[in-house]
């Protein structure tokens, strides 16, 4: 059997890309849900069905939600809700997993 250095075997890890949800955000930027009009857009962040604008909304996100971050386009990002408010949600399916615009998110960890 032979031998791999472990000095090796740590560069071959500490090169390897970055995998799906390794990297997290919270949503920030939008107004507080005291101020929430589903109509008027006001106190939520809307995921979409795709990393454009006119994509269709599927759920929403509210200020200080955790997000796993799984994909980027642009500066659009395919998120997962993982804790707070989007959980239960006001509008949308609970947990709600979608496109983002990223200015309303703040993001660390090993992003794609």
């Amino acid at each position: 059997m032979k031998r791999v250095p472990f000095a090796l075997g740590f560069v071959a890890l500490a090169a390897a890309p970055a995998l799906a949800g390794d990297c997290t955000g919270f949503v920030t930027g939008v107004r507080p849900l005291s101020q929430y009009d589903h109509a008027a857009g006001h106190g939520f962040l809307a995921v979409r069905s795709g990393p454009s604008r006119g994509s269709q909304q599927i759920g929403e996100l509210y200020a200080g939600d955790e997000v796993s971050v799984w994909e980027r386009s642009g500066n659009w990002y395919h998120v997962r809700c993982m804790a707070g408010m989007c959980t239960t949600p006001c509008w949308g399916q609970p947990t709600p997993t979608g496109w983002v615009h990223g200015r309303y998110l703040q993001i660390g960890g090993v992003c794609p």
